[in-house]
């Protein structure tokens, strides 16, 4: 007999008290192995793929994708030891209530195959495996082993798992739940299936190269609606917006951003005063489409998510941080010629951005004050043994700050081959929570967007921040003569708590001067 567990969202660590979930990775009637991951979700920190503890066959999923789900939130259901006989008990047992917000329930006998062996942990049986899981849900947002390869058991001619409703925290199968059964597909037996995901047997829909339906299709009557992205459905959603309406641009005719956004602006232009009407009768105009107050021209853009908890950073770096800025010109040309000396063909590539981060490290040994952190509940400034080098990186998804740990204690070409690795690891979406916490000093190479110079936010909450802007040929007084010379600008935003002008200025200098003299640095090795 199967047992179901239910799978809820794990601490995420870092006070982290909601994510928001991205793409589904299995769907309901699937059979998932121990560790798999079943959902990707985003934090304030990260997108991240989360791995359930249990093995079986997903009997629900709770929450649409782009919608929140608070910790301690069921996200899948799982009927661990499910075989088909089983499969019609599978479903959790939960109190009479409401019913929106979740896929799956009690699925139909023999719709589904019996989990394979490795869907349990090797040499337990399926009893003691839903008892105990993995007990590697989340471990820097990973498991202790590699998670098996997904597989999608489509037994032919049955149609997957219904889709019973559930309300987040709330219960399932409840009035509304019963009639939605009753007016399923397939007779009272059958459940409701959310075309979003999964469609019923004998719909039309899209279907991609495994002749699965396509995980965005939404059924509207005779037509199936090819739809992905989440963005997408919750733009046209929130502006009233029909889909079915829409012709997509994109392959196999999928509705894209700019689709939506084209029939909203559209629809806008047949709404102004004074339009042309299609029915001969004056338009009324359009209600605000984004909000309480907002005007029909206005884009509004939620501070949720990774843009969110920037966005309260930086606030707060600048309520409670007392900083100030001091900034010097200097002559990097010397410095790019120590780059080029050693990107010798063969020898390990090494960056600029690795190149100042060194220089970096060993002003902050001379200057231990600006590795530092202050306690503001104990009124005391804690100056940290280690330096965990961060620096600003642009993404798709905004800016993050990845942390080379133990920066202090890395070479040039270590710290190039780090910096290199989380940089594309960034731009991937994929960095965990560990490698964007915990920073004691961060670099800030804003000269790539080809600025001089920059009054850069304290990354709170550390001390301190350099910034360094672009290389340019500029006119230079070396060695007594005017000469045309790269010179670079270089600022330093720091906590006036920790230490005063003297020790930044001296701070600054230093590295102006590694920067103009490469060869400096060999006295602080």
């Amino acid at each position: 007999m199967a047992v179901v567990r239910e799978f809820t969202l794990p601490d995420l660590g870092e006070g982290l008290t909601e994510a928001t979930i991205v793409h589904w990775l299995v769907e309901v009637g699937e059979v998932v192995a121990i560790d798999q991951p079943v959902v990707e979700v985003e934090t304030a920190k990260a997108m991240v793929e989360v791995p359930c503890p249990y093995g079986g066959v997903v009997t629900a999923r709770f929450g649409e994708e782009g919608s929140e789900v608070p910790v301690g939130e069921p996200l899948v259901t799982v009927a661990v030891g499910a075989v088909p006989d089983d499969l019609a008990g599978a479903a959790p047992t939960t109190e009479p209530g409401s019913g929106t917000g979740a896929q799956g329930g009690a699925p139909d006998a023999g719709a589904v195959a019996a989990p394979p062996a490795s869907a349990t942990a090797p040499g337990s049986s399926a009893e003691g495996a839903a008892d105990s899981g993995s007990g590697n849900v989340l471990v820097g947002y990973g498991t202790g082993a590699a998670a098996a390869r997904r597989r999608r058991i489509r037994p032919g001619g049955a149609s997957p798992l219904g889709g019973a409703h559930r309300a987040p925290g709330g219960a399932a199968n409840g009035p509304a739940g019963a009639a939605a059964a009753d007016h399923a597909p397939g007779g009272s037996g059958g459940v409701h299936a959310e075309a979003a995901h999964v469609a019923p047997a004998g719909a039309a829909g899209t279907t991609g190269a495994n002749g699965i339906v396509g995980a965005g299709a939404e059924e509207a009557g005779s037509r199936t609606v090819p739809v992905i992205s989440p963005l997408v459905r919750r733009m046209a959603r929130e502006n009233g917006l029909d889909l079915r309406e829409v012709t997509g641009s994109g392959r196999d005719g999928l509705i894209l951003r700019t689709d939506v956004e084209c029939a909203i602006r559209e629809r806008r232009e047949r709404e102004l005063p004074g339009a042309a009407p299609l029915s001969g009768r004056a338009v009324t105009p359009a209600a605000p489409l984004t909000g309480a107050g907002a005007l029909p021209d206005e884009e509004r853009i939620p501070l949720k998510g990774m843009v969110g908890a920037a966005a309260e950073k930086f606030s707060r770096s600048r309520r409670e941080i007392p900083e100030a800025t001091c900034w010097v010109d200097a002559d990097a040309t010397e410095l790019l010629a120590a780059r080029r000396a050693m990107n010798v063909p063969g020898a390990p590539k090494v960056s600029l951005l690795a190149l100042l981060a060194r220089i970096c490290t060993a002003a902050l040994a001379r200057f231990p004050q600006l590795n530092a952190t202050v306690d503001t509940k104990a009124q005391e400034i804690v100056r940290l043994p280690a330096v965990h080098l961060g620096f600003a990186a642009q993404t798709e998804r905004g800016l993050v700050v990845p942390v080379v740990r133990d920066a202090h204690a890395r070479t040039v070409e270590e710290l190039s081959v780090e910096i290199a690795r989380l940089t594309e690891t960034a731009r991937a979406g994929g960095l965990s929570l560990a490698e964007l916490t915990h920073g004691t000093f961060t670099l800030n190479n804003y000269g790539v967007f080809g600025v001089d110079g920059s009054t850069p936010i304290i990354n709170h909450p550390e001390a301190a921040m350099l910034g360094v802007g672009r290389i340019a040929a500029k006119p230079w007084v070396h060695e007594g003569e005017l000469a045309v010379r790269q010179v670079v600008q270089l600022s330093l935003t720091f906590d006036h708590r920790v230490c005063d002008g003297g020790t930044a200025g001296g701070f600054l200098r230093f590295v102006a001067d590694c920067v103009e003299q490469p060869a400096l640095l060999l006295r602080t090795l």
